[in-house]
């Protein structure tokens, strides 16, 4: 989401005469689009702003905005912390910096500008053209949670759920498309708690799904992160209809322990996750997850860490995140004693042990095989192209022209390594029965 946002802040400073620019030794505006999530996120925008007040130590010093999760959780503190920022922009107030750029240049205080106001930001950014052209693309269609999960800062710093309406979506699908793009990856931090109403019938994330199938060049639907409680039945049996979403989901589950979902707040238990797992199998049996998982969360105990364990070895999650817990403030988690450091280190290492057994297996069992993949892009200074099964592994192939990018082409997989899949693009005629 953080790359969706950043394209679109560059798509609205356009309107202004703003250019992006990788060239860091002379910009007029520098803006650090930050996470919440993890901890070292709030201390690398201290160290980034640090390098580049070095860099303009004898130059004019150029406007400086924090966007993004920190900045709406920490605003005041950051602007009392670190005097080189002019101003910190929330989430939801994206659509004014056009405006905020102009009274920076007018006035010397700084701005805090962390209102939560989903609706007026999405009316502004409908107007504006999302101009991404890659091959894979991102749009938002909710944004907040309700969930609470009592780890997690995302209500606090995204604010409640709120859905797009089904016609601006599709607007900017067919944006992107004309663009060039092939592959659309919804996003939410709860995508699958999409809803939304016109004219007192309800749509649902299944019903966009059917709907953007509709696009003739759209060869790939992929939506991410879905809560497990938002697995509906529409949902489950859209994967069974819909010839391009893929047959791979993002579905996080935290924990394997039912103790422990209980105390993260998840609403949910590991036989009703399971549930969800075996009825998306029944209807797509290709369908592959992937996940994240919290490790050392305060009480847990090394049952529990052990019904994590049994949880993955059962579902053999596939492309997934594991984290050591660390606290975030405000969340109510943050007011509990954190387990001994060296058990949760000792915890991870062992579960992503077993995350990259099952990745390599995975990857070894492809080779020799003809995959489906889609075309991304020519590898910087390589001869080589880059590109994506549906399960979102990646591969490297050989003998692909720039012809090529954007479509989906046959790859014979050849070899592997813990990451990527390497192949050969692969003509198959078609054989017509006598």
């Amino acid at each position: 989401m953080n790359e969706y946002d950043s394209n679109r802040l560059a798509d609205l400073l356009k309107k202004t005469g703003y250019e992006r620019t990788k060239d860091l030794e002379d910009v007029d505006c520098y803006i650090l689009n930050t996470c919440h999530i993890r901890e070292k996120a709030t201390e690398k925008v201290y160290h980034d702003i640090g390098r580049l007040k070095k860099k303009y130590k004898n130059k004019k010093k150029p406007t400086v905005f924090i966007t993004g999760c920190v900045a709406q959780a920490e605003n005041n503190e950051m602007l009392d912390r670190e005097p080189y920022i002019d101003a910190v922009i929330g989430p939801q107030s994206y659509q004014n910096i056009p405006k905020i750029i102009q009274k920076i240049k007018k006035r010397k205080n700084k701005l805090n500008l962390t209102s939560f106001d989903v609706i007026e930001k999405f009316d502004r950014l409908n107007d504006i053209k999302n101009s991404s052209s890659k091959t894979s693309s991102f749009i938002t269609i909710q944004e907040g949670c309700d969930k609470f999960c009592n780890f997690c800062v995302v209500p606090y710093t995204r604010g409640p759920e709120y859905s797009r309406s089904m016609k601006e979506i599709i607007k900017e699908a067919n944006e992107l498309v004309s663009n060039g793009v092939s592959e659309i990856t919804l996003l939410g931090q709860n995508v699958n708690a999409y809803s939304f109403t016109d004219n007192s019938k309800v749509f649902k994330l299944s019903d966009l799904i059917f709907e953007l199938e509709n696009i003739k060049d759209l060869l790939r639907i992929r939506y991410t992160t879905s809560h497990p409680n938002d697995m509906t039945s529409d949902l489950i049996q859209c994967h069974k209809k819909s010839k391009k979403l893929v047959p791979f989901i993002h579905l996080p589950v935290q924990s394997g322990s039912n103790k422990v979902l209980k105390i993260m707040n998840r609403k949910h238990t590991r036989e009703e996750y399971l549930a969800k797992i075996n009825n998306l199998i029944s209807v797509r049996p290709e369908i592959r997850f992937s996940s994240d998982f919290i490790v050392g969360y305060p009480g847990e105990t090394e049952k529990d860490f052990n019904d994590t364990i049994s949880l993955v070895k059962q579902i053999k999650f596939l492309n997934s995140f594991s984290f050591i817990y660390n606290k975030r403030p405000g969340t109510p988690t943050s007011k509990q004693n954190s387990i001994n450091e060296y058990i949760q280190k000792k915890r991870l290492i062992v579960l992503q042990n077993l995350l990259s057994d099952i990745q390599i297996k995975e990857n070894s069992d492809q080779v020799g095989k003809l995959k489906k993949v889609l075309v991304e892009n020519k590898m910087k200074n390589q001869t080589s192209y880059f590109g994506r099964l549906e399960n979102f592994t990646p591969v490297i192939i050989e003998k692909v022209t720039n012809s090529d990018i954007g479509k989906i082409i046959n790859v014979r997989i050849n070899n592997f390594n813990k990451n990527n899949l390497f192949g050969v693009k692969e003509h198959v005629e078609s054989v017509v029965a006598a």
